[in-house]
């Protein structure tokens, strides 16, 4: 796409190609620098979330959700998954990466086969409920945006419908996979 647009523009406009490439680079560091302040924050507050003990209490307070949306019984995987499910839901998607990271090894039966807890937790990162989209909110921001938080009602409802449809999609193919396996 860069290619053939660097094509067209040295067709139409020559003179214009390297200053449009220098002006678009220098956009996309503003935003990288705007992005990267937005993480450290966010990535700060889940840090002292965690150091706090609070993530305890949230794993605590998830507990049985998680237990019943992912099977698990092991204490510190769900206190990871929650972490991992509050930086999703602060729409802190890059922040929850490592912890993501962090409750797939602890999911990992070594089987080398994705079992059903690893699949809910891809499910549940790739739909995840946003409470506050705070990239997007940042994204908008750094845009000049008159209202960037106008988002937050139609984001909620969006990806509360798409993590629903998530998670029942996946307990109904594992009830078909099961099923399926006891014919045979």
């Amino acid at each position: 796409m860069m290619l053939s647009s660097t094509l067209v523009l040295l067709v139409t406009n020559p003179s214009a190609v390297l200053s449009e490439m220098i002006g678009a680079s220098a956009s996309a560091l503003n935003l990288c620098i705007e992005l990267c302040a937005v993480y450290a924050v966010w990535l700060g507050i889940v840090e002292l979330v965690d150091a706090s003990g609070l993530g305890e209490k949230l794993a605590k307070l998830l507990r049985p959700l998680i237990k019943r949306i992912f099977k698990v019984d092991t204490e510190e995987t769900q206190k990871i998954i929650a972490l991992n499910l509050s930086a999703n839901m602060l729409g802190i998607g890059n922040a929850s990466t490592p912890l993501g990271i962090k409750a797939m090894k602890k999911l990992d039966d070594g089987s080398g086969k994705a079992n059903f807890a690893m699949i809910m937790l891809i499910v549940v990162n790739a739909t995840s409920i946003q409470l506050l989209p705070t990239t997007i909110i940042g994204l908008r921001s750094s845009a000049g945006s008159a209202s960037p938080a106008d988002i937050i009602l139609p984001t909620l409802f969006a990806t509360t419908c798409t993590t629903l449809c998530g998670i029942l999609l996946v307990h109904l193919l594992d009830k078909i996979k099961r099923r399926t396996q006891k014919q045979r």
